[in-house]
């Protein structure tokens, strides 16, 4: 690689990484805190959080890394047009290929890194997951429900302990079960226990409350009864796999006798697909981010900065092929235009950039977005001017 193609590369590299890192630690975030309830109503530790959070992680490099390559390719190309770096280069006779070479070899890195991280990494990462969450269920009654606490351990479940001896055993048990709307039961235990399989609740010496739609209550003592909780823990305990939980090996010869492939066919149809497309996103955004930046301008010449359509049209097209995606589960006709996508946007920007042409958006869509950016500024200055800051006398 020519010394002029190594610093190009260094260059889109390192903005690439500057881009890439915050996006990714910020959606990183934000889909960690929406899980936080594994630790404050499960009564997981903090490691199993950290290790869940950790799992994340594969989940959101495929989608930001395509972004994060538009924002490294186009600012870096803007600020070597600024510095008079692509003129220099243009009037020393270079071709065009050592501009667009670097970028190409790292937008195909990215691409197999994203294809790998999509189908083998991240499948595994979401099973491990599901397991996780599965676990804690199974075990949230038995060993997690602190005392004289009230905890919903199903939606419509509602438990209360007030002491918790060994061997399971359970003292002044409270249940609310209003999980079927028309027959609202409560049941008060002195002492109860979770049987070893952690399938039934037994309580002993105590009464149920059981209220009728017309509102009318019934109260029915017992010395011993049997509260079934194998809706909690055995199904919840067994981590069901999803098709975006499978590899690809799976998705392109699924087994005929999966519960889940039989309920539903067409989602593994769809996400096999879209494995098969969205790795090769990097490598398209990076064709038309080199067509929209990757020649010298004059300073003069006034235009949008390069990112902004090199974004907009990337999330056009990220948006487009997650809809397609979508309408293949019921609509299988959708699979060509999937396809379609990445293919006719990379054969487009390989034409402008061998005709030298400029990829830009529409004259009429630029005067629209300037006279909207125009009247913004020209509020945000007015609204200064009423607030007290012009000028002092």
């Amino acid at each position: 690689m020519k010394l002029l193609e190594t610093y190009i590369l260094r260059r889109v590299g390192q903005m690439f990484l500057v881009a890439l890192l915050p996006v990714l630690a910020i959606i990183w975030t934000t889909q960690v805190l929406q899980r936080i309830n594994l630790v404050t109503d499960s009564g997981q530790s903090i490691g199993s959080f950290a290790m869940l959070a950790t799992l994340i992680l594969p989940s959101i490099i495929p989608v930001v890394l395509p972004f994060a390559l538009v924002i490294g390719i186009t600012q870096t190309l803007t600020t070597m047009n600024n510095d008079s770096e692509l003129t220099v280069i243009d009037a020393a006779g270079a071709r065009r290929t050592i501009l667009a070479r670097p970028i190409l070899m790292l937008a195909i890195l990215v691409s197999v890194f994203s294809f790998f991280v999509d189908n083998v990494v991240e499948p595994r990462a979401k099973t491990v997951v599901r397991q996780m969450i599965a676990a804690t269920y199974a075990d949230l009654l038995s060993s997690v429900i602190e005392e004289k606490t009230f905890r919903k351990i199903d939606e419509g479940l509602y438990v209360q302990i007030s002491q918790r001896l060994a061997g399971r055993m359970l003292k002044g048990l409270f249940v609310a079960d209003e999980r079927e709307p028309n027959n609202e039961l409560i049941y008060y235990a002195r002492e109860g226990a979770v049987d070893d399989v952690g399938t039934s609740l037994i309580m002993h010496d105590g009464e149920v409350h059981r209220k009728t739609p017309d509102g009318n209550v019934s109260v029915i003592k017992f010395d011993s009864y049997s509260f079934d909780l194998s809706d909690m823990t055995e199904n919840n305990g067994q981590a069901t796999l999803r098709a975006s939980d499978r590899d690809l090996g799976f998705l392109l010869h699924p087994d005929p006798k999966d519960p889940d492939y039989i309920a539903k066919p067409g989602t593994y149809t769809a996400e096999l697909h879209r494995r098969l497309t969205d790795w090769a996103l990097p490598f398209v955004f990076a064709l038309f981010s080199l067509a929209i930046a990757g020649d010298a301008r004059s300073h003069r010449e006034a235009r949008m900065h390069p990112m902004i359509g090199a974004l907009g049209l990337a999330f056009t097209l990220r948006w487009a092929a997650f809809y397609v995606a979508n309408q293949i589960d019921d609509h299988p006709i959708y699979i060509p235009i999937l396809y379609a996508i990445p293919v006719v946007t990379g054969i487009a920007s390989i034409i402008f950039l061998n005709l030298h042409k400029r990829l830009s958006v529409p004259l009429a869509l630029r005067n629209r977005t300037s006279t909207v950016w125009k009247r913004a500024q020209d509020r945000v200055l007015a609204a200064t001017d009423r607030s007290g800051g012009g000028t002092v006398q």
